[in-house]
């Protein structure tokens, strides 16, 4: 029989061993740096987007009956609020309330970087449709957009508000 010797501490095989756990901490480190700059919403942003395109359209997370055509959403976006469905076409989520018009704009800002972080390709801005308000981005294969803006609400605080509509060009 043979016995098993362990590697001497400090000898060549722990180095190797040490080097190559060393080396791999950065790519590790960026990837769940990566991982953790994507908001929380993006897997469910994905999926509503994913719904919009579908015969039913948004009529699987389609909630109890609000004032108008409006309707509450089962989907809510981790980290917004009031997400409801007006029509067939129309999902919508405010953020939490701002104190201020600067805030707001700030905050709508970060929601678009994170919007566009977590579309990915084939998606762009609608300029033509865009304005200082309300930034519209839009789907180039698919009849999808999606609007970032910032509104005011009846208790003169400021949301973001996102709406994923479908477009009908």
């Amino acid at each position: 029989m043979h016995e098993i010797v362990p590697a001497k501490v400090g000898g060549p095989v722990s180095r190797a061993i040490l080097a190559v756990a060393l080396g791999s901490l950065p790519a590790t480190a960026l990837a769940q740096s990566a991982r953790s700059q994507a908001p929380p919403y993006c897997f469910d942003l994905s999926r509503i987007i994913d719904l919009a395109v579908t015969k039913e359209r948004f009529a699987s997370i389609a909630g109890r009956p609000r004032q108008g055509d409006f309707r509450d959403a089962t989907v809510i976006l981790p980290d917004w609020k009031d997400c409801s469905l007006y029509g067939a076409t129309t999902y919508t989520c405010d953020s939490a309330e701002i104190e201020s018009a600067e805030e707001a704009e700030k905050a709508r800002s970060a929601v678009l970087d994170q919007v566009r972080s977590s579309l990915g390709a084939g998606w762009s801005e609608a300029a033509e449709r865009s304005n200082p308000n309300y930034v519209v981005l839009h789907d180039a294969a698919r009849p999808v957009a999606i609007t970032v803006s910032t509104d005011k609400t009846d208790n003169k605080k400021y949301v973001v508000r996102l709406i994923v509509f479908v477009r009908r060009n």
